[in-house]
């Protein structure tokens, strides 16, 4: 018996791009989405595609939604997808023989493939970036970060080959949008870890931020895009750690994760 599989999405104002996410895993057995209260046709959108549509009264952040999302599905497998990713025909065949055979893996990470004002981006801070996103309902669970939530695992984890399709940002308006909203959610997580900003912390894990996408991982290679992600990622990086309450200088300055949602 062919095990069955969820799909699960959590959603905010998504119309631009809700359609395309759902119909590009119109396979699965069944499609959440959990909307934290759209304003716009995202909920009219997924129902009339045959989503479950589940609306929430408040937004705990990333982790929790998603944690919501999970609970609500029933397949045996699940996969999380955000609303600005989708599935080509290569990887929906993968997916379906990677949970019918799954050779004792309970979780796969898939390769993304981002883009950047319609650019795909092939090096720097989001080159090689794998996602777990396919994992048995029973085996995993998303931590209850605000942001940047990731999935916990119990048991063996594979790798598909075919990429996941992400249209990461859209224009530079969504770009000045993003790094407000992550940048704050950020903040408020690492000061929860206990950890102090300052201006010269900012400058620091920006300019580092920078160094690394654009030079150390080679972002050059992308020409314009290249540059642009890099600049992205280091306002996004400057803005997090300038808004946290000021405290001495010891952090190492980390690589800028890529946005997850």
């Amino acid at each position: 018996m062919m095990p069955k599989l969820s799909v699960i999405v959590i959603t905010l104002n998504e119309e631009a791009c809700i359609e395309r996410c759902l119909r590009s895993v119109d396979f699965a057995d069944e499609i959440i989405v959990v909307d934290s209260g759209s304003t716009d046709r995202t909920r009219e959108i997924a129902g009339a595609m045959g989503a479950k549509v589940h609306v929430t009264e408040d937004w705990p952040g990333f982790g929790v939604q998603k944690g919501r999302a999970l609970a609500a599905a029933t397949g045996d497998w699940v996969l999380s997808l955000d609303a600005d990713e989708w599935v080509d025909a290569s990887l929906a065949a993968e997916i379906k023989k990677a949970i019918a055979d799954p050779r004792g893996c309970a979780g796969f990470e898939i390769p993304r493939k981002s883009r950047f004002c319609g650019r795909v981006v092939n090096h720097g801070s989001w080159s090689a970036d794998y996602v777990l996103r396919l994992f048995r309902k029973d085996a995993g669970r998303f931590t209850d970060y605000p942001v940047h939530e990731k999935v916990v695992l119990r048991g063996n984890l594979s790798r598909l080959s075919h990429p996941l399709e992400h249209e990461c940002i859209t224009d530079l308006g969504d770009a000045h949008r993003k790094i407000r909203m992550y940048a704050e959610a950020s903040a408020k997580h690492i000061e929860s870890m206990g950890k102090k900003g300052s201006t010269t912390k900012a400058l620091l894990h920006s300019a580092w931020a920078y160094l690394n996408g654009y030079v150390i991982r080679f972002g050059m290679l992308d020409g314009a895009v290249g540059l642009l992600v890099a600049g992205y990622c280091a306002s996004y990086t400057y803005s997090k750690w300038a808004a946290l309450p000021s405290g001495s200088c010891t952090d190492v300055p980390e690589t800028p994760a890529i946005k997850t949602n």
